[in-house]
């Protein structure tokens, strides 16, 4: 299927306290991305730290997110996994608690093969009326959904796409040759955002529009309009603050700079670790001079 994702959509942090998930700060959050024009939010992908959480709390910040929400952007929640079993329940649970679509991340640890891919996504998507995303990130996952694949992939009724962030530029574009007109192509990786798009992506789904949604949907718009001067000068713009985001692990820097936009982010979870001082120092520069005050 095509169609059911464009614009700009936001990989959400998921913001914790000692005792568990601050639902307060994350109402506050959906608000400044509905404010910066965004079109959809990624709950429980990567971004959002899904695999420190409790089953309970996942269902707890759908069901908030849901409601917070209000049908105001489309809600896209994360449910893919290691266990096809256990992805195929969370997929129905995010059914019924009111996602609008589901991205899947590839089985991780696993390392399951390609016929192992096409049976996963089948499965998930058999389980759900709703649109489902890939998501292919192989520095993470060790496994790499290959362009033939994502071809069989894609003739799957209710599969709306896949998110990129293989960082292989040839690759993305033959999965965008092979997949054209059966199902979209979406940017998952920032620093690819625009070659993406110009290559026929969608949307793009992005860690950066936590801190600066306006931008990044100016960036989308701009390749929407066919206005590539613009694309290009809202791009060089993003650059620094792109690479500031990832100066550690995804989504240590972003939580670190919500924190400092005055957000109640908190720290990431362990395994992960707070930002180390010097690069808190790089990134809190690299946003002061894109113009991201803190708010308090």
């Amino acid at each position: 299927m095509t169609g059911f994702l464009t614009g700009s959509a936001t990989a959400m942090i998921t913001p914790f306290t000692k005792e568990g998930v601050n639902f307060r700060a994350f109402g506050e959050m959906i608000e400044y991305q509905i404010a910066g024009g965004t079109d959809a939010l990624v709950v429980l992908g990567t971004t959002g730290e899904p695999a420190t959480m409790t089953e309970a709390e996942k269902e707890a910040l759908m069901r908030y997110a849901a409601k917070a929400c209000a049908g105001r952007a489309k809600l896209i929640f994360g449910t893919g996994g290691n266990n096809t079993g256990r992805a195929v329940e969370l997929t129905k649970l995010a059914e019924k608690l009111g996602a609008d679509g589901i991205l899947a991340v590839t089985p991780y640890y696993n390392k399951c093969t390609q016929k192992g891919l096409v049976a996963y996504y089948r499965a998930i998507c058999e389980a759900t009326k709703l649109p489902v995303i890939c998501y292919n990130v192989p520095s993470r996952t060790g496994v790499n959904i290959l362009p033939e694949t994502m071809e069989e992939i894609a003739a799957i009724p209710n599969m709306a796409g896949i998110k990129e962030a293989s960082g292989n530029m040839a690759q993305v574009l033959e999965t965008a040759r092979r997949i054209r007109g059966k199902c979209d192509l979406y940017s998952g990786e920032d620093a690819l955002n625009l070659p993406i798009l110009c290559a026929g992506g969608k949307a793009v789904i992005s860690v950066v529009s936590n801190l600066a949604p306006k931008a990044v949907k100016a960036l989308v718009s701009a390749v929407e309009a066919c206005d590539l001067a613009r694309a290009n000068m809202l791009n060089d713009a993003l650059a620094p603050l792109v690479k500031a985001c990832f100066l550690e692990v995804n989504p240590i820097p972003v939580k670190a700079g919500m924190n400092m936009l005055g957000f109640a982010a908190g720290e990431p979870r362990a395994p992960l670790t707070p930002l180390e001082e010097a690069h808190a120092a790089v990134l809190r520069h690299t946003m002061s001079a894109f113009g991201l005050e803190g708010k308090a």
